[in-house]
């Protein structure tokens, strides 16, 4: 049986400046729809078109909070590898994110620091934009593996700080 081997970062492969690999994908309404289901948000902006442009206001359903965290986590992940485990982040939504937007994710390493415990952070800075707009605005605390041998999943208790 084959294993698959993922790409892992390590925390002495990244420096401040360097950027991270855009994430782009088409936004439709079944992707706004699923994750409002999968995180059980019922509200009808987030399925509903006529609610959301009567009651709302806005130009047509729009994604949810968790979706767009969810999205943050996939960047993350897909440019670090499984082994980055984030730490923290904090999000600030300007504009809403709707079915035909393309939305787009680029992040840049805003700092590196080794913790006490010999952990090794990762300081982002995140944005998502469709077309020239930056619809919302991220920072994120990621912990990196200091070698091949770490691990940051598999810290806990004093060992953990985020």
């Amino acid at each position: 049986m084959n294993s698959i081997r993922y790409k892992s970062l390590t925390f002495e492969q990244v420096h401040v400046g360097d950027t991270l690999p855009p994430l782009a994908h088409e936004v439709t309404t079944t992707s706004i729809i699923l994750g409002a289901l999968a995180s059980r948000d019922w509200r009808p902006m987030h399925h509903d078109r006529d609610f959301a442009q009567q009651r709302n206001g806005t130009r047509d359903i729009f994604m949810n909070t968790p979706n767009q965290a969810a999205w943050l986590e996939r960047f993350i992940t897909d440019w670090a590898g499984p082994k980055a485990r984030i730490g923290r982040y904090k999000f600030r939504m300007g504009d809403s994110i709707c079915p035909g937007d393309n939305m787009v994710f680029n992040g840049e390493v805003l700092g590196t620091e080794m913790d006490e415990q010999g952990c090794g952070w990762v300081s982002l800075r995140i944005a998502l934009s469709v077309g020239s707009e930056e619809k919302t605005r991220f920072t994120a605390r990621v912990a990196l593996p200091v070698d091949e041998h770490d691990n940051p999943w598999a810290r806990s208790g004093d060992r953990w700080r985020p």
